[in-house]
């Protein structure tokens, strides 16, 4: 699992997060548990377009990863065969709990953990593009541009004020921190792939994926991503 993020900088004509039908998001019932109940690559692609909420905050996922015990990339892996360890117990489950790390003792990293218990498997939330509280978000990164606010997994963690306290946290309850659908009238994920980054090992599955038309994706952006202006 990677230890940072980029983001995108060429801009963007307009801003999607701007009368995005997902501001309502932060009243809607989380996801169940069965959603993340099933291959933690299929989670990755379909957490797209959903929307992390974190008090009065809240962003709309456009990048994941995906991490699985049977390869190198994964907290998890060991050569002789995945192993539970004090900072990967939550890795093997429930599915639905949150996986929060320290990245350089730095920045905290949200993932989301999939597949049956007893599976060290989960998905990486890369990127964010703003829904509810981007003031507060503004707080929270002062003197940063808005194209640096969330375009990163250390940056959106900060934004949303997701600490390692948060480790551990089930996803599927409403009023924490939490994951929801995507809202009914949200426009469509345009979906690219290409291999994760950050990381040393596993470097050639492609299981990276985000939304090609959106500003927030972190750099460097996966194949297919259009080159266009982004968030001042």
């Amino acid at each position: 699992m990677p230890e940072d993020g980029t983001r995108p900088q060429d801009g963007a004509a307009d801003d999607p997060a701007v009368d995005d039908p997902a501001a309502d998001a932060t009243t809607a019932a989380p996801l169940p548990r069965a959603f993340y109940d099933r291959p933690v690559v299929d989670v990755a692609r379909e957490l797209l377009g959903c929307v992390v909420v974190h008090g009065a905050t809240a962003g709309r996922i456009v990048e994941t990863e995906a991490y699985h015990e049977t390869e190198g990339a994964c907290h998890a892996w060991r050569p002789a065969g995945p192993r539970r360890t004090e900072r990967t117990a939550v890795l093997f489950g429930p599915p639905g709990r949150a996986y929060v790390y320290r990245s350089y003792g730095i920045h905290s990293m949200l993932n989301a953990v999939c597949e049956a218990e007893g599976t060290a498997a989960a998905v990486l939330v890369r990127a964010v593009e703003p829904v509810a509280g981007i003031e507060l978000m503004r707080e929270r990164r002062p003197g940063r541009p808005d194209r640096e606010l969330v375009a990163g997994p250390g940056r959106l963690t900060s934004a949303l004020d997701v600490r390692l306290s948060d480790d551990d946290a089930d996803l599927t309850t409403p009023g924490g921190l939490r994951i929801v659908p995507p809202p009914a009238g949200a426009r469509p994920v345009a979906e690219v792939a290409g291999p994760r980054i950050g990381i040393t090992r596993a470097t050639e599955l492609p299981w990276r994926f985000a939304d090609a038309a959106s500003p927030d994706v972190s750099r460097p952006w996966p194949p297919g991503m259009p080159r266009r202006r982004t968030r001042r």
